[in-house]
């Protein structure tokens, strides 16, 4: 018999989805990317940091909260998935309700 457990892996990495929380959500902080993802705030710093690094996000200090922007025209980082823009990855990670 399978027990209801948590699922061991899925589709869409942590890194796809801070950059698609931040897209919908420029001015949220760590802690709520963090909740909402469910990792660690100490994680979510790493990702920020990793995908300000490769270009696909920038932060603006405003005031003291921190205001980020998506570059959408980037390809995907994959060497196989190169043809596919960062915008086309987010739009299929958007649900309509």
């Amino acid at each position: 018999m399978q027990q209801s457990q948590s699922p061991q892996w899925t589709f869409i990495t942590n890194h796809g989805l801070v950059l698609s929380y931040i897209s919908h959500n420029p001015t949220s902080t760590a802690r709520e990317i963090a909740n909402y993802i469910g990792v660690t705030e100490r994680t979510t710093h790493k990702i920020i940091a990793d995908l300000e690094s490769a270009g696909y996000i920038e932060r603006n200090k405003i005031g003291r909260r921190n205001v980020y922007s998506v570059d959408p025209q980037l390809p995907l980082r994959h060497h196989t998935k190169t043809d596919i823009m960062v915008e086309d990855l987010l739009e299929s990670l958007t649900s309509e309700k």
